[in-house]
């Protein structure tokens, strides 16, 4: 069986004073998930908005990862199967 598929995640990402927030929405055509991620300046650092972002962004990836995730854990289970522990490198379906 032939699958092929295109998903894009879109992040938007706002900054106010010290603080940048990201928002990373992902549609699949069948849900929809968003991922949410904040990084903090210390008042010390240096103003350097990039850092902030790529932080931002990471953590709301991260999350965005870890919701996907769990939805094939749960998908996987309905079908009476059990995903591999998430201590194994790669957890999953098998490539």
């Amino acid at each position: 069986m032939h699958h092929e598929t295109e998903w894009k995640v879109r992040v938007d990402l706002t900054e106010d004073g010290s603080i940048t927030k990201a928002d990373a929405t992902l549609d699949t055509g069948a849900a929809c998930f968003r991922g949410h991620g904040t990084a903090h300046r210390s008042p010390g650092d240096k103003d350097v908005p990039a850092i902030g972002d790529e932080y931002a962004a990471g953590r709301a990836l991260r999350d965005l990862g870890e919701q996907l995730l769990g939805t094939a854990e749960r998908d996987v289970a309905a079908m009476g199967a059990a995903p591999e522990p998430r201590t194994s490198p790669m957890y999953g379906w098998e490539l």
